[in-house]
């Protein structure tokens, strides 16, 4: 979650699609993504998805139809996607809002793979989580 590198591309416009769920994300060096929703809330940088290190992340399932009902401003390195199921604790910097578009194709696929090594669909219901270090979150 670093902050913005001095030689990063800096967005130049953010445009919420809500009816095709896409987040458009324009960067000063040209680059143009249409980051969906359900990619965003699936690769959020928070410590509920992403765990606390190495092998601790948790796998999200039933986000293809996740909407986004806000988007705060953070400092001038970052935005706070608020989701409809309740996630808001991921901070997107700009540099990680870039590498998600870039790397698009790729993330998809391993997210597939990691599904289907779970035996789980994208549709499948979040499973009910019992305690462990983030027990407290709510979602």
């Amino acid at each position: 979650m670093a902050g913005l590198k001095s030689d990063s591309p800096s967005p130049t416009a953010l445009t919420v699609h809500s009816q095709s769920r896409v987040l458009e994300v324009s960067f000063s060096d040209g680059a143009n993504f249409r980051l969906p929703f359900e990619l965003l809330r699936v690769y959020s940088p928070s410590a509920e998805v992403q765990g606390h290190g190495p092998g601790q992340e948790t796998l999200q399932t039933g986000k293809r139809h996740v909407q986004l009902t806000g988007l705060e401003p953070v400092g001038n390195y970052a935005v706070k996607p608020l989701f409809d199921d309740g996630h808001d604790s991921g901070i997107f910097s700009w540099d990680y809002l870039y590498s998600l578009g870039a790397r698009q194709a790729e993330l998809w696929a391993d997210y597939e793979a990691r599904l289907q090594a779970a035996g789980r669909g994208r549709d499948d219901p979040m499973p009910i989580r019992g305690g462990g270090a983030c027990a407290g979150h709510s979602h």
